[in-house]
């Protein structure tokens, strides 16, 4: 059987610093896999520059210019954000690839892990999972979060592959299939277990970062977990439902305890206890309403319809009748 094309996806945003060492470690692994018969020689590693303000854009452009035989590069019109980058990558070389491999520029996942990975697309896998083994090198408060926030996703009904990230390889199949999901609030780690299909994990030691700085500092991971939370499950509404409920029967049992203490004659009550009330139920309605707020801005968004991405410059060497 014949070599495929295998093309690597990697978002960068801002990634001067560590684009160099990254490049040169894919085009060895490139150069490994081709001299093993595992991937075709068309196969190549596609950087989607997403609106960085550094050299990014130029790295990569003087990359695709000394060996077009192994980079191309994607040129985003403005910053799109992580998600919709890989997206836009993605969506630019389903028909050209036979199989996909999406992978962050800072050279923490493992790439040696690609060779497993390419051999269970060969087992007959039309998505591979990386997952991450363990999680030493993350700190105590990342670890704690990051491992609830799988968890809490699995008890809100998501079905996202624990320890995941966006290390995965798909089959140009199942990028058909992805291009048909039209949502514009992406969570990705959440629609690619939606597709279905043969699938499987392979395991690794997520390394530090190779040089620069995280991407991902915690307001933007809240907001992640938010987007991903709210874009695939509806419980917290429910839950909203549930707690007016309990509320309600909580004020019988005020109203009850009330008129008992008037019967009784005992009608002094306490500041506090008034206030603390008061200030309890103003809380749980506005963090209610800024639930249901969440959720009608996620429909706003939704029905306006604009782009996700806009594709600026596009480097490729591949033939026009190739793209068709």
């Amino acid at each position: 059987m014949a070599p495929e094309k295998l093309y690597m996806v990697v978002p960068c945003y801002n990634e001067q610093e560590v684009l160099p060492e990254t490049s040169k470690q894919l085009r060895a692994k490139y150069t490994a896999l081709m001299e093993q018969g595992l991937i075709s020689r068309e196969s190549r590693i596609v950087f989607v520059n997403d609106g960085s303000s550094d050299k990014t854009w130029s790295i990569i452009q003087e990359l695709h210019s000394t060996e077009p035989q192994f980079f191309s590069g994607i040129d985003l019109a403005h910053n799109s954000g992580h998600q919709n980058a890989v997206l836009a990558g993605l969506m630019t070389v389903k028909d050209i690839c036979d199989m996909c491999i999406t992978m962050d520029a800072d050279l923490q996942d493992d790439i040696n892990t690609i060779d497993e990975m390419v051999r269970k697309y060969y087992e007959g896998n039309q998505v591979v999972y990386g997952v991450r083994s363990a999680r030493d090198t993350d700190t105590f408060f990342k670890k704690t979060t990051a491992e609830g926030f799988y968890k809490f996703m699995k008890v809100m009904g998501a079905d996202v592959i624990y320890n995941h990230a966006d290390f995965r390889l798909m089959s140009s199949r199942v990028l058909q299939e992805l291009a048909n999901f039209k949502e514009v609030n992406l969570f990705l780690r959440g629609m690619v277990p939606l597709i279905g299909f043969q699938n499987c994990k392979v395991y690794y030691e997520r390394h530090e970062r190779a040089a620069g700085e995280s991407k991902y500092p915690l307001k933007k991971m809240l907001s992640f977990a938010i987007n991903g939370i709210t874009s695939f499950s509806t419980k917290p509404l429910k839950l909203i439902t549930g707690l007016g409920l309990i509320m309600s029967a909580v004020s019988i049992i005020a109203f009850i305890w009330a008129f008992i203490t008037k019967i009784v004659g005992f009608t002094e009550h306490g500041w506090s206890s008034t206030m603390c009330s008061i200030w309890l139920i103003g809380g749980l309605q506005l963090f209610c309403l800024g639930i249901i707020g969440e959720y009608i801005g996620k429909i706003y968004a939704e029905v306006k319809q604009r782009p996700r991405y806009i594709v600026a410059e596009f480097l490729s060497d591949v033939n026009e009748k190739e793209k068709k």
